[in-house]
């Protein structure tokens, strides 16, 4: 059998990337963007909402210990965790709108790999200098300037990652009690541990794998790519109109014979994930727009007009090189299957909300004893005994009753309550945004069916008022 003698390198040796500083429209949107995913994700778990006294007083918090996630004046417990299952079936659809109408716009704006990987280039470009000292830095033998330049970057990063794994365990507790535990060394393992994690990820991510993340790691492009077409609104280079690509001069000296693109290699020098939008779509392209920043300006520095690399839909692309205007872009958005989608999110957004709207703020839960089933008294009724437990998901005490319902005849008494105190409904009062669990007694005559079925009915008392069933069963002696 014969064996190769040089098979070669399986894998490419990765090619650093260092993305060129540029200035226009996207990148400045890019700016507001992450001004605002990073002020909304560091400023939040401060944001205090009142609640009345018996209530955690920050907007938005996930109390694991007391099983609760509050948003605002929206409590969830956890046999309601359908409504974050409805969230997450939202946020799934949205993306599908965006994606079919806009292409990878999440990825080149909002995704947290994409802010925090700015962030850092940003951070990156202030200490090293722009495209051309970092490549000169990288190539550079180590000395103590490029040592402490390295460190000082690092230090940064570091600084970054660590405000932001500081930041995501306040989401679980008490912000301003938590800072203090922390500091002080007296909060929880999981807190440091949480905390150093994601600072670690944050660094190593957002700091040396960067475009990696995007092109090798996330199965969210390749989601994206399949779900694509050419109706999409996605970055696109013109070929018609760039081909044959060539310098000034030579387009001076032979005119009609080139192309707009001038083969500088802007565009590739300002992309984050190092492609050249000129071959075609990729899965490396994260459609954050900076190299239609970069082109529109070269173009207007030659004469040229702006649009060589755009926002097009393919079909709108073959249109404009038969001569065609380019369609408005409320049109070239509004198909139907960006349509479709919006409907379908609207319906779930749509129905999430009357459900909270409609859903009552207590229940009851019931379970009867099976062991005896029944016990006859001295005055020959029959009892029954079930467990009881009354949910008061409001933020304050509610006095309610319980009766049965379909059971007549029936006194109902507590394990706190005598016998000869036995009437046909009981009052309890149940702490605020808690669980009340109780003994119930249920007594009949005698004479009735050996089975019969029938409710247990909640009614709170106050103001609000409210109710709740729940479903039993009464059994007597054959």
């Amino acid at each position: 059998m014969l064996m190769p003698t040089d098979t070669g390198d399986l894998y490419e040796k990765r090619k650093g990337v260092f993305p060129k500083a540029v200035d226009g429209f996207y990148r400045r949107l890019k700016w507001a963007i992450m001004v605002v995913t990073l002020g909304i994700y560091w400023v939040t778990p401060w944001i205090r909402w009142d609640r009345g006294p018996y209530a955690p007083d920050q907007a938005v918090l996930v109390d694991m210990a007391n099983r609760r996630f509050y948003m605002f004046d929206i409590e969830i417990w956890p046999h309601e965790f359908y409504y974050v299952a409805g969230l997450l079936v939202m946020a799934g659809v949205g993306l599908f709108l965006v994606t079919s109408a806009v292409g990878r716009a999440w990825c080149g704006y909002a995704c947290p790999q994409t802010v925090w990987t700015d962030l850092f280039q940003h951070v990156e470009r202030f200490i090293d200098g722009d495209r051309n000292a970092q490549v000169r830095l990288a190539k550079a033998r180590w000395t103590p300037s490029k040592l402490a330049r390295r460190l000082a970057k690092w230090s940064v990063w570091l600084l970054i990652g660590f405000l932001t794994g500081g930041a995501w365990i306040f989401y679980f507790a008490d912000a301003p009690t938590l800072q203090r535990e922390f500091w002080s060394g007296t909060a929880a393992p999981v807190a440091y541990g949480t905390t150093a994690l994601l600072t670690a990820t944050t660094f190593v991510l957002g700091g040396f794998m960067r475009e990696q993340v995007c092109i090798y790691m996330c199965p969210w492009p390749r989601i994206q790519t399949a779900m694509l077409d050419e109706k999409s609104l996605v970055v696109t280079y013109k070929d018609w109109r760039g081909e044959k690509r060539g310098s000034v001069k030579k387009a001076a000296a032979h005119p009609g014979e080139f192309g707009d693109c001038i083969d500088c290699d802007q565009c590739v020098a300002v992309c984050p994930t190092g492609i050249d939008i000129r071959e075609g779509p990729q899965i490396g392209c994260i459609t954050c727009a900076l190299c239609i920043d970069a082109c529109d300006k070269v173009m207007a520095q030659v004469g040229r007009p702006r649009g060589l690399i755009d926002y097009c839909t393919q079909d709108d692309a073959d249109a404009e090189k038969q001569g065609a205007k380019p369609r408005p872009v409320l049109k070239t958005l509004l198909r139907p299957r960006t349509i479709a989608y919006l409907l379908v999110w609207s319906s779930i957004g749509a129905a999430m909300l009357f459900a909270l709207g409609a859903r009552t703020r207590l229940d009851i839960a019931a379970q009867q004893d099976r062991n005896p089933i029944f016990v006859t008294l001295s005055d020959g009724a029959v009892r029954n005994a079930y467990t009881i437990k009354i949910r008061n998901m409001e933020t304050r005490p509610r006095p309610m009753t319980v009766r049965a319902e379909g059971l007549p005849g029936a006194l109902l008494w507590t394990d706190a309550m005598a016998r000869e105190q036995a009437r046909p409904a009981v009052n309890v009062t149940v702490p605020p945004d808690s669980v009340a669990k109780l003994r119930l007694y249920a007594a009949v005559p005698a004479a009735g069916p050996q089975r019969q079925d029938f409710r247990f009915v909640l009614t709170a008392t106050d103001r609000e008022g409210g109710t709740a069933s729940e479903p039993a069963r009464f059994e007597r002696p054959q």
